[in-house]
Parts: C-alpha cells; sequence; structure tokens
C-alpha cells in the first residue's frame, strides 16, 4: 500500500504594487481635502491683511492731507499797508518745518509700503514682510505722534496766548494760518492713531492659534 501523502497548502503574501495601492485608496473630496490642509487660522489672517491694506490707505490720506495743508499755511494780515506787510508762513517757525519733513517721510514710507502689505494678503501665513512692517510702523508712529506734539503747544498758544508771560494770541490777524496749522496737527494725530490700530492688527496676526 502506498503510504498516505498529505497535502500542504502554502500561502505567499505578496505586497501590493503601488498602482493596486492607488486603485484600493478611498477617493478624496478636494474641498475637503482642501480644508484639511490649510490651516484654520488662513482666512482670519487674511482678513486682518486686508484691513491693515485699508488702513494704510487712511493714513496716507491723513498724513498727505497734514503735509498739504501745513506747506499752504499762509496769511496776510488784514492791517497790512501798502509799506508794511505782516504775513505769516509755516516756515516762518522751525517747528512748523519740521512737522512737514516728518509727515512727508511718513506719507512717503506709507505708499512704500503698500507692496508688502499686498504680500501680506496674497500670503497670510507669511511672517517675514509682518514683521518687518510692524518694526518700520513703529518707527513712523513715533515720527508722526513727536510731530504732532511739537507742533500741539505753538497752535495752542496762537489761539489762547499765554497771559502769564504776555504772550498774545495772534489768530484773530492771521485766521487761515491758524486753521490750516491747526486741521495739519490733527490729521497728524489721526494718522498716529491709525498707525497704532496698524501695529495692534498686525500683533494679532502674528499670535499663534
Amino acid at each position: 500500500m502506498e503510504p498516505n501523502k498529505t497535502m500542504r497548502e502554502t500561502t505567499i503574501n505578496l505586497p501590493e504594487t503601488k498602482v493596486e495601492a492607488k486603485e484600493k485608496a478611498p477617493l478624496l473630496n478636494s474641498s475637503k481635502a482642501i480644508a484639511i490642509l490649510e490651516p484654520p487660522n488662513r482666512g482670519t489672517k487674511k482678513g486682518i491683511a486686508i484691513g491693515d491694506f485699508v488702513l494704510r490707505l487712511c493714513t496716507i490720506g491723513a498724513t498727505l492731507g497734514a503735509t498739504v495743508t501745513m506747506g499752504n499755511a499762509d496769511a496776510v494780515a488784514p492791517f497790512t499797508t501798502r509799506f508794511l506787510r505782516f504775513e505769516a508762513q509755516f516756515n516762518d517757525i522751525p517747528t512748523f518745518v519740521f512737522f512737514m519733513v516728518a509727515n512727508g517721510i511718513v506719507t512717503g514710507y506709507l505708499f512704500l509700503s503698500l507692496p508688502f502689505s499686498t504680500i501680506c494678503i496674497v500670503r497670510p501665513l507669511a511672517k517675514a514682510p509682518r514683521i518687518l512692517l510692524v518694526i518700520f510702523d513703529t518707527a513712523m508712529t513715533g515720527l508722526t505722534l513727536a510731530s504732532a506734539s511739537a507742533v500741539a503747544p505753538i497752535v495752542y498758544l496762537a489761539h489762547n496766548g499765554n497771559p502769564n508771560t504776555n504772550w498774545l494770541p495772534f489768530c484773530q490777524q492771521f485766521g487761515d494760518f491758524c486753521s490750516s496749522t491747526s486741521g495739519a496737527m490733527v490729521g497728524s494725530l489721526l494718522a498716529g492713531t491709525l498707525f497704532m490700530t496698524i501695529i495692534i492688527l498686525s500683533a494679532f496676526a502674528l499670535k499663534r492659534n
């Protein structure tokens, strides 16, 4: 008799090829995949970047208006005669000259900062351009507020004078001059406030979630 032969089956597991694995992989919805890969705070930072750009445009209007208004500050006293001419100009006071130059520098910087602000809109997660803007924004804020603070006492004395030192107000004689200088000072203070708002928004954008 022939001995019983036991047949054993041997299973060999072969690794799946890349093509088979790709065919078995579940298909994900493209919108869901983008939502998974995209950081949740991207939309918030993009909104902050858009607000930053709009505020910069408003600040340009304030500083440019302050510069032009101060540069046009000129008035002639009503009691000017044929032989005597009493005229007040911004360049008669060095502080007003400093104010106009400082606000002109700030206006030029704001125009140059618009491309960097646009980069922050296109790439909301980029930190390098935003950090650069924060550094220069802080410096320009100090320059803007310094110029406004420098002219504030002179504008006050022009309107009210100082009876303790017998300094008489002269805005009654040079009304247009005082109106221009006062408006320029207000515009510069407004620009400083907008700058501080921009810096606060940038700090929120740089905050890690």
